[in-house]
Formats: C-alpha cells, sequence, structure tokens
C-alpha cells in the first residue's frame, strides 16, 4: 500500500476508457488499497485508477457516513431523479462547478472477493459513484458543464497553473491527528 502520484487536468489518462479488469487478483488489490491510501491523502471523497496513471476499470468512493464501495467494472444498471449540486475533483484542483446527477443509482460492481453484486447508493454517494465510473470512462465534471461555464472555469484553471509544467501531483501522507 502506498501514496500515488495524482494526475491532473492534461494528462492524457484521464480521458481514456480504462480497460475492463479481466479478474481481481494482488495487483487489483494492491491498486485498490493505493485509491484509499491516495483518496484520503487528499482529503477525497473518491478516486479512480485513471487519476494516479492506471487506465483501468477500478475506483473508489467513501463519503465517511456508510461503508466504502469498491467499484470493480462498474456498469451503473439503475438510474432515478435528478440532483443538481456541486461537484470538485481531485484532478482539477480548486474548481467546482453545479453538475445534474441522478439521485439514486444501483451499480453492479466486482468485489475484492471477485463476486459480483449490485450495490445501490443515493445522494453524495450517489454523485460519487457517478462521477467516479465517469472517470474510468474518460469524462471530467467539467465536460458536464454548458460550454461558457467550462470555458470560464478551464480559464481560471490555466491562470491558476501558470508557470508550472506538467501534470502530475505529489500527494503527501495525511496528517496524523493526536
Amino acid at each position: 500500500m502506498s501514496i500515488r502520484t495524482l494526475h491532473l487536468l492534461g494528462s492524457p489518462v484521464l480521458r481514456e476508457r480504462s480497460s475492463e479488469v479481466p479478474e481481481v487478483d494482488d495487483h487489483v488489490r494492491e491498486l485498490v488499497a493505493d485509491l484509499f491510501d491516495t483518496m484520503r491523502a487528499e482529503q477525497g471523497i473518491g478516486l479512480a485508477a485513471n487519476q494516479i496513471g492506471t487506465a483501468e476499470r477500478v475506483a473508489i468512493v467513501d463519503i465517511g457516513e456508510e461503508e466504502a464501495i469498491v467499484l470493480i467494472n462498474p456498469v451503473i444498471v439503475e438510474r432515478e431523479g435528478t440532483i443538481r449540486d456541486e461537484e470538485g475533483c481531485l484532478s482539477i484542483p480548486d474548481i467546482y462547478g453545479d453538475v445534474d446527477r441522478a439521485a439514486r443509482v444501483v451499480v453492479q460492481t466486482t468485489t475484492l472477493e471477485g463476486n459480483r453484486v449490485a450495490v445501490e447508493a443515493t445522494a453524495l454517494r450517489a454523485r460519487t459513484v457517478q462521477h467516479e465510473i465517469d472517470h474510468l470512462d474518460g469524462i471530467l465534471f467539467v465536460d458536464h458543464l454548458s460550454p461558457l461555464k467550462r470555458r470560464m472555469l478551464l480559464k481560471k484553471w490555466k491562470k491558476m497553473r501558470k508557470g508550472q509544467t506538467g501534470y502530475l501531483k505529489q500527494v503527501a501522507p495525511a496528517p496524523v491527528e493526536d
């Protein structure tokens, strides 16, 4: 288990459709552990494998209120309702926009034990599941915004990144609380 480098907007892997995981093996279990370590160090609530440079269909969601969800080869099989709320992304720090998402989803996913299960999610958990599955398809939350709002936020992103090179961010371990 280790904290991995985070890929930022502009990194080509964020726009790739991730490949299916043929089987849950030690590599996949280690990838999931690295996702949790990296997400927690960045104080996020979800993270997809592309965000750490691995284009495999693996993501995690942990909003802190319910059991964490491991998404391996996830497929949304039900959507219900619509809610608009603000989203951000660890790969586009300090950029936020209002996105419409289903209020409730049911997703088919594979567990770390290799079993296929259905998981229901509502509210913030559903929003985060959809956000992470989008990552696995090479879609970013800014793609759901109006062209005007997207241009405005991308202009802000470029201004914030002025003088910086590359699209990688080293992630430091989360501070230990006393």
